[in-house]
């Protein structure tokens, strides 16, 4: 269970859609798979459901379990280990009359130790790049993960 000593990291952008393109974005499995999770997902975020992403640069599909979703208004899911799961919302909020987006991602949590802090750093570092790979595809059709992490 958290506490209010935990460590919790969140990373925020804007992106030039509106909050529904942003949100249909991360939600469509078949336009997560296009800028991030390009292993593969295997269904749609929506309240209840337990999906499986995969990396093709990291191959494993993994569990996410989606706590709750509101079109273009939150996502909040859950993924780690049994033993240690983390929870990540994502919020959407409209700007210059809904044609931008700032979508903010908070993701927690860890504990006040060393070893917490290096996880809580390498998981912001993730988000921060979903953020930029997001906003590359969607307002300029680039695909930042393309041998990313591969020499």
């Amino acid at each position: 269970m958290a506490s209010s000593n935990d460590l919790k990291i969140s990373t925020f952008g804007y992106i030039s859609r509106c909050p529904v393109q942003v949100y249909e974005a991360i939600a469509d499995p078949r336009q997560l798979e296009r800028y991030f999770a390009t292993g593969g997902v295997s269904g749609r975020l929506e309240t209840g459901a337990t999906v499986y992403w995969d990396f093709a640069d990291f191959p494993g599909a993994f569990p996410v379990e989606v706590v709750s979703a509101t079109q273009a208004e939150q996502i909040e899911i859950r993924w780690g280990q049994s033993d240690a799961l983390r929870s990540v919302n994502f919020e959407f909020e409209p700007f210059r009359d809904f044609t931008r987006t700032k979508l903010t991602i908070t993701e927690g949590s860890w504990p006040l130790t060393h070893a917490g802090a290096q996880e809580a750093l390498g998981s912001q570092m993730g988000w921060t790049g979903m953020l930029s790979a997001l906003k590359a595809w969607m307002e300029y059709g680039v695909t930042l993960r393309d041998g990313f992490y591969k020499q």
